[in-house]
């Protein structure tokens, strides 16, 4: 029997990775993401290990033959679930109204502005030594997630 490694597309959160892993392992999906999450808060591990095979692993049931397209599947996917994500930050920032385009700008601008003052203060205080136990490895991640985030709000609204 050939065994193989697939992405769930039942059990899933994110990309199915976890409940891909759990299936093929014939393990509880809910160990696999305890074990991500703490390779993730350890050194950050975790994420990386999980966006390669989100990418690398073909989704179960799916039809393409080449690992080329199943690289170009996923990453589809992938983009299609990003967007999916970014708006629904956006509908949760905006409210149950459509508030006017001034509005949504105005309102990714103060989004950024407060972004950006808080990574300002973090920095100061840690340049006064007042965060000895600040790694800046985990201070960095949250600027990029912050920036991919601010990314997501900016580039992801359809212009008419």
């Amino acid at each position: 029997m050939d065994k193989r490694l697939y992405r769930s597309r039942s059990d899933r959160i994110i990309w199915g990775v976890c409940g891909g892993l759990a299936e093929y392992f014939k393990i509880d999906p809910t160990i696999v993401r305890l074990v991500f999450v703490l390779l993730a808060l350890a050194n950050g591990v975790g994420i990386v290990i999980y966006l390669v095979m989100a990418v690398v692993v073909p989704l179960k049931g799916s039809k393409v033959g080449t690992p080329q397209e199943t690289v170009r599947e996923n990453v589809v996917e992938i983009k299609e679930t990003a967007e999916e994500f970014g708006k629904e930050i956006r509908s949760t920032f905006e409210g149950e109204e459509k508030a006017d385009v001034s509005n949504n700008s105005q309102q990714r601008r103060n989004i950024l502005g407060i972004a950006i003052i808080i990574i300002g203060v973090i920095i100061l205080m840690s340049t006064l030594n007042l965060f000895r136990w600040l790694n800046w490895g985990y201070l960095w991640s949250i600027i990029l997630i912050i920036i991919g985030l601010i990314i997501i709000f900016v580039t992801g609204k359809k212009r008419d």
